[in-house]
């Protein structure tokens, strides 16, 4: 069994990654940490409790970081890619849940805390919350069991920024909070677009999801229609790469993947803000930094046949 914190900023992807975890057979949800990024944080916490009232999700739900701690690439939030309400612009109902007292990094310290050793943390928006966390406990690396973060982009597969030549959104929304998280000694792993634009949904993908995933997959083929649109603009094709569920895919199949170890670095000001920059070199300057585990490769068949048959049995 596997027991998982949440770390999202949850929109469309995220809100698809969620459910992904949900329905794992072998997986325990501890906690549901938001962040902004997708939306104010407001938004994000708003649509966790939503997701957690309408699908049974027994997970708390704690409102993490509303900012970044240094500079960030972005000044407002892109509804142009997740709608106004970070979901595709469909009816959300007023719900009854509220957030925890706690707030999101404190609530990853005492569940790692409570749980040493046994936690994965699952992290698919700005790293804020975990460089928090990083801050209010300094032994935070020695106490978790790993740590899988949707962020970056490293070359592999010909693959670069999406936000600039050289910058993904989620590292460059707190290019700081990444920089700490990846030079702490954290068990990281970090799932970039160099795999997760490789695995790519179109319609009939998830007109598949929603014949045979029951609720949930009516809801995510719902919330896919804003999100496919978006990217049919950008590219030319109905169809979209799957970011946030490839973090969950590897949680719960790292053989599915190809992986390097480097120390990994990110550019924290000027016309290269949110780049992620590596070597496995041993004789590079600041080679002494602890390394993370970058994704190189993917079995994007078997990730996407993964998914599918985890949402389907939401349906048995």
């Amino acid at each position: 069994m596997k027991r998982v914190i949440f770390d999202t900023d949850i929109g469309i992807d995220d809100a698809m990654a969620l459910l992904f975890l949900h329905y794992a057979a072998d997986v325990e949800l501890l906690g549901i940490v938001t962040g902004f990024g997708n939306a104010d944080i407001d938004t994000t916490t708003r649509n966790a409790l939503f997701m957690k009232e309408r699908f049974g999700i027994d997970a708390p739900v704690f409102r993490g970081a509303p900012a970044a701690l240094g500079l960030s690439m972005f000044d407002d939030y892109p509804d142009f890619v997740h709608g106004k309400n970070g979901l595709g612009n469909i009816d959300i109902p007023e719900v009854a849940a509220r957030p925890e007292a706690a707030d999101g990094a404190a609530a990853i310290v005492s569940l790692v805390n409570d749980n040493p050793h046994e936690v994965s943390i699952v992290s698919v928006g700005r790293l804020t919350n975990l460089a928090n966390a990083l801050a209010l406990c300094p032994e935070l690396p020695e106490l978790v069991r790993e740590v899988i973060v949707m962020g970056g982009a490293f070359g592999f597969n010909g693959h670069h920024g999406n936000v600039s030549p050289v910058a993904e959104a989620n590292i460059a929304g707190d290019p700081t909070a990444a920089d700490r998280a990846f030079t702490s000694g954290l068990p990281m792993t970090i799932v970039g677009l160099d795999v997760t634009q490789e695995v790519i949904l179109d319609d009939a993908g998830f007109e598949a999801i929603r014949d045979s995933g029951g609720e949930a997959g009516r809801f995510i083929y719902e919330i896919s229609r804003y999100y496919l649109r978006f990217h049919e603009q950008l590219t030319g094709h109905h169809e979209c790469p799957v970011h946030d569920s490839s973090a969950v895919a590897y949680l719960l199949r790292p053989d599915l993947y190809e992986t390097r170890e480097a120390v990994v670095r990110v550019v924290t000001e000027g016309t290269a803000l949110g780049q992620t920059v590596w070597t496995d070199s041993e004789s590079a300057a600041g080679s002494d930094t602890p390394k993370c585990t970058i994704c190189t490769g993917v079995n994007s068949q078997s990730m996407l046949q993964l998914y599918f048959e985890t949402i389907a049995s939401a349906a048995d």
